[in-house]
């Protein structure tokens, strides 16, 4: 382990070794069994992390906010109408500000093209921690979390397993590529085979592609795209089938919709999951969209764990903020 982590952005797993990644995730395993027991550390007591949210959260906020009490410390919530950014303060004196007064900052900011600039430029002038709670182009933590109930279920060697992530149809909205690209980014790392699947129109980011292949080769796993729904079902230990925008294709949120509306048939139905092994996962980081993403069978049914995955969040979230605040 490196424990070595004080003052470390938390922006994408890519700047962590997998030496610090297993860290976070054996103080988790610690901290999970203090939680079941109603034991909480007062380390943090007196510090404060400020939460910048550019976008709505469930999971995300609740699971920071419980996460930073439960270490005795303080969390401020704001929204970016609510200060200065809403007349035109940048990044770099937001961040030379709140960071004379908070022992870190954690941002949510999805907006295609700017989150991750917004992350970077805080970095850059910040004196703590930035801590990303989701940008355009990563979701550290949620994946941080998804490895932590895989581990859970399948022990800590996790070489050799397959993951399937899928695209899935959902309407209304274009959703960012965060959550499949950090999936495919880190899982090879830990010796995890990765097959993606998803329909033309909805390629990831090619930089983010071409790094996940570097990972794969450097790790000795196999990461493999293809436009065939079924294939990352197919004999897999863990499927994340999970919907985004075609946001390579196009940003008309129009035309976007209408790409959405040509693959309805891309759901997690109970067809699929029999492809996958018989102790496979069902996982998703949630919201689910019901009856277009998956079929209630499957999310309520006996291979789904996204509950406990949902849970993990704050676990996985009170190791890493007890080891850089």
């Amino acid at each position: 382990m490196n424990t070595a982590l004080k003052g470390k952005h938390f922006i994408t797993t890519q700047d962590w070794s997998i030496q610090e990644l297993k860290t976070i995730f054996e103080l988790a395993k610690q901290l999970k069994l203090d939680f079941a027991r109603g034991k909480f550390s007062r380390q943090h007591a007196g510090k404060s992390l400020g939460m910048i949210f550019f976008d709505p959260s469930t999971r995300t906020r609740t699971s920071f906010e419980s996460a930073m009490t439960q270490l005795g410390g303080h969390s401020i919530y704001f929204a970016p109408e609510t200060m200065q950014i809403s007349h035109g303060e940048g990044a770099r004196d937001t961040a030379k500000v709140l960071s004379g007064y908070l022992q870190g900052i954690a941002v949510r900011f999805c907006k295609f093209g700017q989150g991750n600039r917004y992350l970077e430029e805080l970095r850059a002038a910040s004196a703590v921690p930035i801590v990303n709670m989701q940008c355009d182009v990563y979701h550290p933590a949620q994946i941080l979390a998804d490895y932590f109930t895989i581990m859970e279920h399948f022990g800590e060697n996790t070489r050799g397993l397959k993951l399937g992530v899928s695209w899935t149809y959902a309407p209304n909205y274009m959703r960012p590529l965060s959550v499949p690209q950090s999936l495919i980014l880190m899982m090879p790392r830990f010796g995890i085979d990765v097959t993606l699947a998803h329909p033309p129109e909805f390629q990831l980011m090619p930089e983010v592609i071409e790094q996940a292949e570097r990972n794969a080769r450097e790790s000795g796993t196999v990461f493999s795209v293809t436009n065939q729904m079924e294939h990352a079902f197919e004999d897999a230990d863990v499927v994340i089938p999970k919907s985004w925008g075609p946001l390579m294709h196009t940003l008309d949120a129009k035309q976007g919709l209408a790409l959405i509306d040509k693959y309805p048939d891309w759901i997690c139905d109970e067809k699929r999951m029999e492809l996958t092994k018989k102790n496979s996962l069902y996982m998703h980081p949630l919201p689910a969209d019901r009856g277009k993403e998956v079929t209630p069978g499957v999310i309520d049914g006996p291979h789904s764990v996204v509950y406990q995955e949902a849970e993990n969040r704050l676990h996985v979230q009170k190791a890493l903020l007890s080891l850089i605040l």
